[in-house]
């Protein structure tokens, strides 16, 4: 339930009104991208929302001072967090701690990945840390 009211008060402030909430669903990329594409679609103090499509994968790394929260919206992927490696496809929530590494390391299927991220506190990307493998 709460997840729910958290999409909705994404949603709500983004596009104002809460019966535009399907639209989330419809959006698409704006420009061709080879790997990962990322829409920011929320913001304030307390948090930054993205969408993001991943087409292939993305890279080990964590957050240094954030928690990151994923709804995967579309396709299936095989996922790392920490020890786990985790398959993960439409409808899945994930919760990462900051300072836990996280990859994306498979995409299956022709359609992208397309996760809801939203990372607490507001994200800048300075703690962003990629970590050698």
């Amino acid at each position: 339930m709460r997840l729910i009211f958290t999409l909705s008060f994404i949603l709500v402030s983004y596009f104002g009104m809460s019966q535009n909430i399907s639209l989330i669903k419809k959006m698409k990329p704006e420009k061709e991208y080879s790997n990962i594409y990322v829409k920011k679609i929320s913001d304030d103090s307390l948090q930054t929302s993205f969408l993001i499509w991943v087409k292939k994968s993305v890279k080990n790394h964590y957050h240094a001072e954030h928690t990151e929260n994923i709804y995967v919206l579309a396709g299936k992927a095989k996922m790392t967090i920490a020890d786990s490696v985790l398959r993960i496809r439409k409808g899945d929530f994930l919760s990462i701690p900051k300072g836990v590494h996280h990859s994306v390391t498979k995409v299956f299927g022709r359609a992208p990945l397309k996760v809801l991220s939203i990372q607490a506190p507001k994200f800048t990307g300075a703690d962003r840390v990629f970590v050698d493998e």
